[in-house]
């Protein structure tokens, strides 16, 4: 075996280790998934559907919605007719609807078809995936609004929750469309972004992926912002210039979804090939996530987040740069330690301790993982130490150290000597290890 295969099996061994305590968590969630028209039409659609048969075979509870915007417009133009679009939304007349029909239904069939694939050399080899589609979706005509008649163009009534619900626990895979029935039977053309997002809420969805053309939300910079509140995407809508419709759809969507109820929701690229399975199964994902909930927070650390500490700190006491700790010590301290917890994962740990009756602490057991080390987690910890101290009373902080004297100078420590520490610390200083010793006040 050569280097760079040997490599390669070193690190697919390393993800799928990794990805191991989310295969765990994602088993018997409700995950729903959008995937836009342009998603259909990709050459990685194809390889969409392999992740998501993959998703389907570790227990993960799908129901899928897709878009048909770009094959109803070519529809369209090739029937020479012309609509035009009012609030985002295209006004449906009855020429327009058959068009619309036609175009769902060759997308519906075309991902039946993909998801019925066993060749032998494929990846759904012996998948055996039902991909069932019905009745599901209950719509109402928009009406007339403004002035303008939007015929046959329709909103979300309400979910077949329970049918839906029937069908993901036998393990079928649940296929939405763009056209909802009314209890009169008409058809409507419906806001595809508007289906998932009813869906996800109302069967109480864990997830919901939208999976569009660019990489989730970048900044006035053009950085991928990661996370965002409900409330941090609503003033980004209100304030960016999104780079495509499509993508404040589905961002509103996200919105939505994440004020009601549903936990987290993700956007990605569709045209990044495997995105749904970094997304999912990675810590760091590769878009932009709306979530509720904090995903990474600075907190005091509890008894539960012994385990993490000491698989954060061990490689560091194993290379001399932390002194090393017991599992009993931690235990016992624990009420002194501060971490920085990214879902559910401990990166970041530091610990305060105090002497000369509480006017002077010791910031020790300062640890980032590997991955978030140039990304200011350190000093965001060392930011929460010190006003954790000044809250406590303490006046200055002094900090042992081998192998970081640079780190803690370029935020303000000073360098001192062994004689300035406290007595009762003084007695314990390790001649052998011959630590420096800094100060900072705060």
């Amino acid at each position: 075996m050569n280097e760079i295969t040997r490599i390669s099996h070193h690190d697919y061994v390393q993800w799928f280790r990794n990805s191991s305590p989310y295969i765990n968590a994602h088993r018997g969630r409700t995950f729903v998934v959008m995937f836009s028209g342009d998603a259909v039409d990709h050459d990685h659609f194809q390889h969409i559907v392999h992740d998501l048969a993959l998703l389907n075979s570790l227990g993960i509870r799908l129901v899928l919605v897709h878009g048909a915007r770009p094959q109803i417009s070519a529809r369209l133009a090739d029937h020479h007719l012309d609509t035009h679009f009012e609030a985002n939304s295209r006004i449906t007349d009855s020429a327009a609807l058959s068009t619309v029909l036609d175009a769902v239904g060759a997308i519906r069939l075309r991902i039946e078809g993909l998801f019925s694939m066993g060749l032998a050399n494929s990846p759904m080899h012996n998948a055996s995936i039902q991909v069932v589609n019905g009745n599901f979706v209950v719509a109402k005509p928009v009406g007339v609004r403004d002035g303008f008649d939007y015929q046959h163009t329709g909103e979300v009534r309400r979910i077949q929750v329970a049918a839906i619900r029937e069908q993901l626990d036998i393990g079928n895979v649940v296929l939405l469309s763009p056209v909802g029935c009314s209890p009169t039977g008409e058809l409507f053309n419906l806001n595809s972004e508007e289906v998932a997002s009813t869906a996800a809420i109302a069967l109480n969805a864990d997830k919901i992926i939208f999976m569009g053309g660019e990489s989730g939300v970048t900044d006035e910079s053009g950085q991928l912002v990661r996370q965002m509140t409900p409330q941090e995407a609503g003033k980004f809508i209100a304030g960016a210039d999104l780079s495509q419709e499509d993508q404040a759809r589905q961002l509103v969507a996200a919105c939505h979804a994440a004020s009601n109820g549903v936990a987290r929701a993700h956007l990605i690229d569709f045209a990044d090939d495997g995105a749904l399975l970094k997304e999912l199964f990675t810590r760091d994902g590769c878009g932009t996530m709306v979530t509720r909930d904090v995903y990474e927070n600075i907190r005091g650390a509890w008894i539960e987040d012994v385990g993490g500490i000491l698989e954060l700190i061990e490689p560091l006491e194993s290379a001399g740069v932390l002194v090393r700790r017991s599992r009993e010590l931690l235990e016992s301290e624990i009420k002194r330690f501060t971490i920085i917890e990214r879902d559910g994962m401990v990166i970041g740990c530091a610990a305060l301790y105090p002497y000369d009756d509480g006017k002077l602490g010791e910031l020790a057991c300062v640890a980032v993982h590997p991955d978030y080390r140039n990304s200011q987690r350190g000093r965001q910890l060392l930011e929460h130490i010190e006003r954790r101290a000044r809250q406590q009373g303490m006046k200055e902080l002094f900090v042992l150290t081998t192998q970081t004297a640079h780190w803690f100078q370029e935020l303000g420590f000073s360098a001192s000597d062994v004689d300035v520490l406290p007595g009762e610390k003084k007695q314990l200083y390790n001649l052998q290890r011959n630590s420096k010793v800094f100060r900072k006040p705060i």
